[in-house]
């Protein structure tokens, strides 16, 4: 079986690595904040026997470099994002983000329409102050940027409650944290500056490509009321729901998550 390919790029003054594997429909992974594209592995592994499989490292996350803290747009992440695409030469990828990932999704929808041939929106927000209370906005954004300073041990153990369901297997418990201890502070504050509080709900009507959104049942930091909820605003859209998953459904239900990936993309392509 041949390996998953390893590689960076340069575009402008930023280094961004990415992981890529497969052959077929390309189809382009944005992982959640804090981890970087290994999260994606089971589905690299999984998914390369039909796609083109590509998973890159956001600015501020695993092996790409890291942006200004407070100086870097929505749209900078998103031009970033168009030009590593043009880069690698993909013309007209599938685009699946979870989480963060998933913003970043909407985020390259709204500025660059003609790039997504899909988007496949997994444990997703309209951003947290698109989706979620203004009281638990402002929460998650203290304990996250207070969080970002502290060694990555304790910024594991702080999310691990609300990153899987109560029956996660110790397997994966372990893989995510070595995810976890290799973040980057100064990245997450990054996307906490940007992402924390953008409210991208005007973008979800606007949508005119297939649009599947995709989460775990037991969801504590994206339940399932939020996905209902862009359900209704995004024209046409489809929802599947992962039974007994969490937030990082990918990593605790990897069978049951590239199956509805692998459906739903064989269904419109």
């Amino acid at each position: 079986m041949a390996k998953i390919f390893r590689d960076e790029v340069k575009i402008r003054d930023m280094r961004i690595a990415f992981a890529r594997k497969g052959q077929g429909p390309e189809l382009l992974l944005l992982h959640g904040g804090i981890v970087d594209n290994r999260m994606w592995n089971k589905q690299i592994e999984g998914l390369s026997d039909d796609f083109d499989v590509v998973a890159w490292d956001a600015p501020g996350h695993g092996g790409s470099s890291d942006p200004p803290e407070k100086d870097f747009s929505l749209y900078d992440y998103t031009k970033y994002l168009a030009d590593f695409i043009e880069k690698i030469g993909l013309k007209n990828p599938h685009i699946l983000g979870l989480s963060f990932g998933s913003g970043l999704a909407l985020a390259l929808y709204s500025y660059f329409p003609e790039i997504p041939k899909s988007l496949i929106l997994a444990s997703a927000y309209a951003g947290w102050a698109g989706s979620l209370p203004p009281e638990v906005v402002e929460e998650r954004m203290k304990k996250s940027y207070e969080q970002s300073w502290l060694p990555p041990e304790k910024v594991f153990q702080a999310w691990l409650p609300t990153l899987f369901s109560d029956d996660v297997s110790e397997e994966v418990v372990e893989e995510t944290k070595r995810l976890f201890y290799d973040f980057h502070p100064s990245g997450m504050r990054a996307v906490l500056n940007v992402f924390g509080r953008v409210d991208l709900r005007p973008v979800l009507p606007t949508i005119k490509v297939p649009v599947l959104l995709l989460y775990g049942e037991k969801d504590k930091r994206s339940p399932l009321e939020v996905g209902r909820k862009m359900l209704e605003k995004i024209p046409g859209a489809q929802m599947a729901v992962i039974p007994g998953a969490g937030h990082v459904c990918n990593l605790e239900a990897p069978e049951v998550f590239n199956r509805e990936v692998r459906k739903f993309l064989r269904e419109i392509t």
